[in-house]
């Protein structure tokens, strides 16, 4: 059910129709509307769970929401007012994955990227059904593997009328795959798919198939084909089952046909004689030229990529893991994909899917290793992503939850998946390679279905552990994401999950610690900078200025260090330079933002002088920076020092103006009065 909070913020920024874009980052819904001017703030910062708004030039409006904030998002591209809105943003799968094409081939020349959208379209609908049909195949395998069945995949083998039966249930996808290509892939190219199916569907008859019957062999390319005279013209038979060439190259022809036909027929009877005159060309054209040549042209692929198995299975099985982590974001898998197919077709067997399996499994151990970082960071979106990714992948053998949802975000998985894939190429590739006589997704379910189980086993076991092993050691985020993953934690979590361990490691470090309820108590903040107190309301920033983080004070710095403000521990100390998070002795949750948009910078320019977890006091130096390179990029000094749990206290007032010094009191916590409650003995 979506939430009523979805559609009072759409409704707040001028419903549905003003809204061009909706994207998200870690906190914050970003809109591109057409017009922002009518928009009331107040409306908007009313609905339940808004933390505040920032409006921007360009008719962008930003809604701060914290770490909810993907919810939310989902929750409002759910709403029906909302269908063929654009969203997701710099984070979604369709943006990464544009993103990606743009940076190979794909992305610089217009016709590449259209023929790999081609081929993508006409497969991906039927993954599903190829995904059933490989379970079905692993079973059969699987029950061929413990002496239920005899070798099912050996056509001399006859099968028992059951056995034969749970068989066709995968075959059924298999033979007539060329009819589920031909039908997506005309349909891509806005060719009527029924008319692309039709045609198919003549060279897969089986009245076709029979005319084999009164054919003659002739050798063509060094092979034997069954050639019958049709109106005195040469007709190759071929058999087309699981074949994907043809039907792709047919579909490409109708879809030209088809646009010339609509400009050429007149539109009042144009339903009747574009199929048919469609049908009429491209049947003959299909099964005399159309057919053979994609069988020709998918063999001799085949062939190529068989002949360096041939002379190197070593090279190999370590090349194909190396090269499916760029050829996926790219789309270039598709055409290898159609020559596995037709391995198993002509040869009986494939030997691409085994060092496939070494990528595939590399990719879900690094995904297992954001999951463990995830978990143990409290980090629930990452962790609810990984989780999904990692069950895809294991259990259903599709990497592009993975890919798309993490590795091509977070580019610091990449060397460590590439170690992965090369270990458990290596292991395939000493082992002498490993085949499969089906056509598999590579995952847990599916290992019985390749013929050295044993071998492929350890090899996709090491692909999985080592990159995992390298992604928990190493980490996933680059140092400009891990400060912004930590700045958001600290700013819109309070800290709350860290406070308690904080305030645990104060007590081992012997300091008193006044619990947040006793009666009568204030503390005093002092300034971390030498410079001029300057009014939250001041500040360049309106996550600042309108108290959305929480109430203080900031400081326009004179000099160019930072100190600690009190007595406490450091639970977050950004990589950048930028921010700082503290719990300071008695529970008070302190943020230090050193600048404004200063995050841009990526470090250059300070010098980080704490770490995570460091006890701290009153004058410790946290960070030191440049002032000048802040300046000449053009961000704001101005340093805010924020309160995050204000709510907590009874008030948290400023306590100087004008001119101050590091150490002098800048703001006054005051405690809540003691309940009964907080009083009683346990």
């Amino acid at each position: 059910m979506v939430s009523n909070a979805a559609a009072a913020i759409v409704e707040s920024v001028g419903g549905a129709d003003n809204i061009e874009d909706l994207t998200y980052c870690a906190t914050r819904l970003r809109f591109q509307l057409r017009d922002s001017s009518s928009i009331q703030q107040s409306d908007v910062e009313a609905v339940p769970g808004v933390l505040g708004v920032v409006s921007q030039a360009g008719n962008r409006y930003q809604v701060v929401i914290g770490g909810g904030v993907q919810t939310v998002f989902n929750d409002i591209m759910a709403l029906p007012a909302m269908a063929n809105r654009g969203g997701g943003g710099g984070d979604d799968a369709a943006s990464i994955k544009a993103a990606a094409r743009a940076k190979g081939p794909r992305g610089k020349f217009a016709w590449l990227d259209s023929l790999f959208e081609f081929l993508s379209d006409s497969f991906r609908p039927i993954l599903g059904a190829l995904l059933g049909a490989s379970l079905f195949i692993t079973f059969m395998s699987l029950m061929s593997t413990l002496g239920v069945i005899p070798n099912w995949a050996d056509p001399r083998v006859e099968l028992s009328p059951s056995w034969q039966f749970i068989n066709l249930c995968w075959q059924s996808v298999f033979v007539f795959l060329p009819l589920m290509v031909a039908y997506n892939a005309a349909k891509k190219l806005n060719a009527d798919p029924w008319v692309g199916f039709a045609i198919m569907a003549v060279v897969m008859l089986p009245g076709f198939a029979a005319l084999e019957d009164v054919s003659h062999k002739v050798v063509v390319f060094s092979s034997e084909v069954d050639i019958v005279q049709i109106f005195g013209l040469p007709l190759t038979v071929f058999n087309y089952s699981s074949q994907v060439f043809p039907p792709l190259l047919m579909a490409a022809v109708l879809g030209l046909l088809y646009k010339t036909l609509k400009k050429i027929i007149p539109e009042n009877i144009q339903l009747i004689f574009v199929p048919f005159l469609s049908m009429l060309i491209m049947i003959p054209l299909t099964a005399f030229l159309i057919g053979p040549i994609g069988v020709y042209a998918g063999a001799g692929l085949a062939n190529v990529l068989k002949s360096i198995n041939d002379i190197s299975p070593f090279i190999f099985a370590i090349v194909i893991p190396l090269a499916y982590p760029f050829m996926v974001p790219l789309g270039l898998h598709w055409p290898i994909n159609a020559i596995m197919l037709l391995n198993i077709q002509t040869l009986g067997y494939d030997y691409i899917q085994g060092p496939m399996g070494a990528w595939n499994f590399a990719c879900f151990g690094a995904t297992a290793g954001v999951l463990y970082l995830s978990w143990r960071e409290r980090d629930i979106p990452m962790r609810q992503t990984a989780i999904g990714a990692l069950a895809a992948g294991l259990l259903g053998g599709i990497s592009e939850p993975s890919l798309y949802g993490i590795h091509l975000r977070f580019k610091r998985i990449y060397p460590r998946m590439l170690v992965g894939c090369l270990v458990g190429g290596i292991i395939i590739g000493i082992g002498g390679g490993v085949k499969t006589q089906a056509f598999v997704f590579t995952s847990l379910l599916t290992i019985p279905a390749f013929s050295n189980m044993a071998l492929y086993a350890i090899a996709v076991a090491a692909a999985f552990v080592t990159a995992m092993t390298l992604v928990i050691l190493s980490g996933y985020r680059n140092p400009e994401q891990e400060a912004e993953f930590e700045a958001d934690r600290v700013a819109v979590a309070g800290l709350q999950t860290t406070s308690a361990s904080a305030s645990a490691a104060t007590v081992a470090a012997g300091s008193e610690i006044t619990s947040v309820g006793d009666s009568g108590v204030t503390t005093e903040i002092a300034s971390p900078l030498d410079g001029t107190v300057v009014p939250l309301a001041e500040v360049p920033d309106p996550v600042f200025s309108k108290g959305t983080m929480g109430p203080g004070v900031a400081i326009m710095p004179s000099g160019r260090t930072a100190y600690s403000p009190g007595n406490g521990i450091v639970v977050a100390a950004q990589p950048t330079g930028h921010a700082f998070g503290l719990v300071l002795d008695g529970g008070i949750e302190v943020l230090i933002h050193v600048g404004i948009d200063t995050v841009q910078l990526k470090g250059e320019g300070f010098d980080v002088k704490v770490n995570k977890g460091d006890r701290v006091t009153v004058g410790t130096p946290l960070v030191m920076f440049d002032r000048k390179v802040i300046e000449d990029a053009g961000y704001s000094l101005v340093t805010p020092v924020i309160v995050l749990n204000g709510k907590k206290f009874a008030s948290v007032e400023p306590v100087a103006s004008g001119v101050v010094s590091a150490g002098a009191p800048i703001l006054k916590v005051a405690r809540k009065p003691a309940t009964a409650m907080d009083t009683a003995s346990p």
